[in-house]
């Protein structure tokens, strides 16, 4: 089997993940593109964060946090 990260990323298109590149190197936000071997990962400011995909160690789907209707305490 050939596996491919720039592919398996595409199939992350428009979720929100954690990207690690090494021991201090953590990135986080949506998936908004993926080509050329760059991860482009968009944060909840709007900024465009650009990763090369060869140096990408370990991602992680992030999972929402819902929120429930009440008071908070």
């Amino acid at each position: 089997m050939n596996w491919n990260m720039e592919e398996f990323l595409k199939q992350l298109m428009g979720k929100k993940i954690d990207v690690s590149c090494g021991t201090n190197a953590t990135f986080s936000g949506e998936v908004s593109a993926v080509k050329g071997g760059v991860l482009h990962l968009r944060d909840e400011e709007e900024r465009v964060a650009y990763v090369a995909i060869d140096k990408i160690a370990v991602v992680w789907e992030v999972k929402e946090h819902q929120t429930r209707p009440g008071f908070v305490g």
